[in-house]
């Protein structure tokens, strides 16, 4: 028996939308091979079923796709993950190593590890022409390792250990104020008896060191920043608002940026005294210096809400006498390792 075969012939609609397919299912294209076929399944002439075979086919590429690109989103994130979770996980350590938290009579505070190293002190080139007479001359000083106080005492602090807050703007989480040199010294001792350290004033060149970062200095003109707002509470945020507004006066430590160790208001809020009799710098360098012998003003630093910005530099200097007492003037500790 003889059978006749006869060639199947579309119509070109069909065979000229398939033969687009194909190509662009070649190349990897699927979702425009899909609309060729789906085109194909509605020409007359045609074979849908054929048609949506390709269809299929494509679907099932693109599915792949969409998997592969989710397993690769899925990964990417885990690693993501990971590395979030390793750099937290080292930045605690790291925390940990630099800072260490005291609590007294239920009041916690810290205090931040400053690596020791050498810096230049007083008048330095990013103070601009606002430097004073008694910032110069500038000097290299080269200091052991410290601890310092992560914010200025708080009167929540003081209150803890000396049973009594003389601080004119009240407030836990503010910074005392009101204190003389001879306070802070008397709180001192009995902050060491409670707690068995040797805490102090920071000297003069530690307060500075510190102040511009030790180490990590990014050489700014303020305790952080050259923007005296970002850093500091000073005359023109405080001060000039005026005694009605709720801005006048001292704010709660940590309202503003830290500085490159991680210290608050360094610049601005309260004054800080330090341990050092104030008297002239020298030229020479010097190593953990102390300031003069003897004198009759005591150091003090940092500006407060009362000052101008230019007093609020980090190679400022300003006295006065151990018992004078004012409501922008404050302190933080140190502590030598």
């Amino acid at each position: 028996m003889t059978v006749n075969l006869v060639a199947q012939s579309y119509s070109p609609c069909y065979t000229n939308n398939m033969a687009q397919g194909d190509e662009a299912f070649k190349q990897g294209k699927y979702s425009t091979a899909k609309n060729y076929y789906a085109t194909a399944k509605q020409c007359a002439g045609g074979n849908p079923s054929e048609a949506q075979k390709k269809i299929n086919s494509c679907d099932a590429k693109l599915k792949a796709q969409q998997e592969a690109a989710e397993a690769k989103r899925k990964e990417e994130e885990a690693k993501r993950k990971a590395q979030q979770e390793a750099a937290e996980a080292k930045r605690k350590e790291e925390e940990a190593k630099n800072s260490q938290i005291i609590t007294v009579n239920g009041v916690s505070f810290k205090m931040k590890r400053v690596q020791g190293g050498s810096f230049t002190m007083g008048c330095t080139s990013e103070q601009g022409g606002d430097c004073d007479g008694d910032e110069k001359p500038s000097h290299q000083v080269t200091l052991s390792d410290y601890w310092i106080g992560e914010t200025e005492v708080t009167q929540a602090l003081w209150e803890a250990v000396m049973g009594s807050n003389p601080s004119f703007f009240k407030g836990d989480n503010r910074p005392v104020e009101s204190v003389s040199w001879d306070d802070c010294q008397e709180f001192i001792r009995k902050l060491n008896a409670l707690t068995g350290k040797t805490f102090a004033l920071p000297t003069e060149a530690q307060w500075e060191y510190a102040a511009r970062g030790g180490n990590k200095s990014r050489h700014c003109k303020y305790a952080g920043s050259n923007t005296i707002g970002d850093v500091a509470w000073y005359r023109e945020n405080c001060y000039d608002k005026g005694s009605s507004s709720p801005d006048y006066g001292t704010h709660p430590v940590k309202g503003k940026q830290a500085n490159e160790l991680g210290l608050y208001d360094m610049s601005g809020n309260v004054w800080e005294w330090c341990e050092d009799w104030y008297g002239s710098y020298s030229s020479s360098s010097q190593t953990n210096p102390t300031g003069p012998s003897s004198g009759s003003l005591r150091v003090y630093r940092g500006g407060s809400w009362y000052s101008y910005a230019g007093n609020c530099r980090v190679s400022y200097r300003y006295d006065f006498t151990p018992v004078n007492r004012f409501y922008y003037l404050g302190f933080r500790l140190s502590l030598v390792r």
